[in-house]
Order: C-alpha cells, then sequence, then structure tokens
C-alpha cells in the first residue's frame, strides 16, 4: 500500500487566530469547514486549508490512507466512509498540485 508524503519544497504555516475560531466552533458543534487555519505555499501556488484539512496535511508523514483516516476518526466524530471520502478527495487536490508524492 502507498503510503503519503508531504513535499519538502512545500512551505506552510497555521494561522493562530483562524486556528483559535476554528476550535471554538468546533467546541460549539459548529461546521469549521469555511475558516482557513493553514497556509499551504510552492511555486507559486498557494492553498488555504481548512481544521480538517491541516490535520491531513500534517498526518502525511509517512502513513497510508488507512493510517490517516484512523488517526482521523479518534479526533473526530464522523463515519469512517464520509471521512474516508473527505480525505481521499483532499490528498487528490494536493497530490494534483504537487504538495505530496506517494511512495511504495
Amino acid at each position: 500500500m502507498s503510503t503519503i508524503h508531504r513535499n519538502p519544497n512545500v512551505m506552510w504555516r497555521e494561522e493562530d487566530d483562524a486556528l483559535a475560531e476554528a476550535g471554538d466552533a468546533l467546541a460549539r458543534g459548529e461546521d469549521a469547514g469555511e475558516i482557513g487555519t493553514a497556509v499551504l505555499f510552492s511555486g507559486g501556488t498557494m492553498l488555504s486549508v481548512n481544521y480538517l484539512g491541516m490535520e491531513i496535511w500534517k498526518l502525511c508523514d509517512n502513513r497510508t490512507v488507512d493510517g490517516i483516516v484512523a488517526a482521523l476518526l479518534e479526533q473526530f466524530e464522523v463515519e469512517e466512509d464520509v471521512l474516508r471520502a473527505d480525505v481521499r478527495a483532499f490528498l487528490d487536490e494536493l497530490a494534483v498540485k504537487g504538495f505530496i508524492v506517494y511512495a511504495e
């Protein structure tokens, strides 16, 4: 099974104020999906990611999709199949932009 790795040329930073805002919204049971909590930069491309996207990004450290999903299921109350679809879609977007690579 393929493992996922962050491209070392990608610069990234978490936005503290937005992270706090997203954390507060999640604590209230609200959707924080539209709050950009981090920014990824590479080769003139910038991508703003939400709280879940940032957590997925952090887990792209030689894990498989199954490993990422398992780690996220410990943090989020969500159906596994829904989470898996979201993870795959986001990883596909990151791969197209060259932000991650898959390795055997």
